[in-house]
This record gives structure tokens, sequence and C-alpha cells, in this order.
């Protein structure tokens, strides 16, 4: 039954990524301001379906708004961030060593989920490292003059990150209060016995 669910997910997530892919195949028929090339297809594909189908895998056990919230909020800011990372870059244009250090975040990301099991404790711990490695990537960045790259500065630089680090924060406090109600539920149900 389970393998069946799973089954059904995932093709609703493969139909969800070929709805959305149809968009910019439209707009490049009626506009040149889109410009997509068979790269672009591949990669927006795989972001999508690799973002809903995490989505899937890691809520399909709970029925927590909290937890979904921040699953959601944590797979959707790196969605954002690689996507716009790979389009015009983060720091400055392009593939520099600053928009190559956000490999560190997604390393951070991958890492801290795997050893957290997925669950709500560890995943908050995940999110709020993910935060600080934001802060330190923005010290960094000025520290070694990042913001003289073309089309950069200390404002976007400190914005940019700022940004991130914030939805980051938040997913980490969604996953705390969920981590904190089942500690509630349970110390609750152990007085009941």
């Amino acid at each position: 039954m389970k393998q069946r669910s799973l089954s059904k997910a995932v093709l609703r997530v493969a139909i969800a990524t070929i709805l959305l892919l149809m968009i910019p195949f439209l707009a490049m028929q009626f506009t040149d301001e889109v410009e997509w090339g068979p790269g672009d297809f591949i990669v927006m594909g795989i972001l999508l379906f690799s973002a809903g189908f995490s989505f899937v895998l890691i809520t399909r056990y709970t029925n927590s708004i909290f937890h979904r919230l921040a699953v959601m909020g944590a797979i959707g800011t790196t969605f954002l961030m690689v996507w716009a990372n790979l389009a015009v870059g983060l720091i400055g244009s392009g593939p520099n060593p600053g928009n190559l250090m956000y490999l560190a975040v997604i390393g951070v990301i991958i890492g801290g989920t795997v050893l957290s099991n997925f669950t709500a404790k560890g995943m908050e711990r995940t999110m709020f490292a993910t935060t600080f490695t934001l802060v330190l990537h923005t010290v960094i960045a000025l520290l070694t003059n990042m913001q003289e790259y073309p089309e950069s500065s200390v404002a976007s630089i400190i914005y940019v990150n700022g940004f991130f680090a914030t939805l980051y924060a938040v997913s980490g406090l969604l996953f705390r209060h969920e981590a904190l109600n089942k500690l509630t539920t349970s110390s609750e149900s152990d007085q009941v016995r």
C-alpha cells in the first residue's frame, strides 16, 4: 500500500515538474525575452523534481502543520538559493569563488539532514547551522573583498545572505516548535501512565 502511494506521489511530482517547465517553453514561443536551452530545462527539471520529491518523502509520515511548514521553508529556501545562484549568481555574476562557496551551505543542509535522521530537533540544529554558515559566508565574502566583483556590493552581499539566513532561521524555529511540541506530548503521555 505504501509503495503504491509513494509511486503516485512520484508521478504527481513528475507531472507538476513537467507542467512548470511548460511555462518557459511556451514563453519561448511568444517572446525573445526567454531563451532557455536544453541544459536549462534539464537543470530546472532536476531542481523542481528533487524539491518536490524531497518534500513528499520527508513529510509523508507527519500530519503536523508546523513540521510541514518547516520542511517547505527549508526546501523552498534551498531551491530559491540554488536557482538564483545558477541563474545570475548571488555574489557578482557567474561562476566565481563567492558563488561557489554556496556549495558549503548545501553541504551543511545535506549532511545535517542525513545526520539528524529527519527528526525535528536534528533539523532545528541543521537549520541554525545553515544560518550560521550563511553569516560566516558573508564575513568571508567581505573580508576577501568580494564586493569588488562586477555587479556586487557590500549591501548586496549582506542583503542576499541575510535574506536566506533569515528564511533558514524561521525554518529552524518551526522545527524547534515541533520538537518542543513532541517533547510536551511525550511527557504528558508518560504522566498518564
